[in-house]
């Protein structure tokens, strides 16, 4: 069966608010084991940026194997 669009929405948003929530508490854990001592507020703008970035990388790699899918249906 496919997925809807409204259940892809859906799973990307979830998607992207647990890998949120993981990242902001693994800085949280695993900051201070190496001496890195940072605020819940730091903590949270940094999981942003990752967040953003892990969303960008994820668009291209979809993209990618889109072409490459394309392509190979030729």
């Amino acid at each position: 069966m496919k997925q809807s669009r409204a259940m892809s929405l859906v799973e990307s948003v979830a998607n992207v608010a647990v890998g949120y929530g993981v990242a902001v508490v693994t800085q949280i854990l695993v900051f201070p084991v190496f001496g890195i001592h940072t605020t819940l507020a730091q903590n949270l703008k940094m999981g942003a940026v990752f967040t953003v970035v892990s969303i960008a990388r994820s668009f291209a790699l979809r993209r990618l194997f889109e072409a490459i899918r394309v392509r190979g249906a030729r």
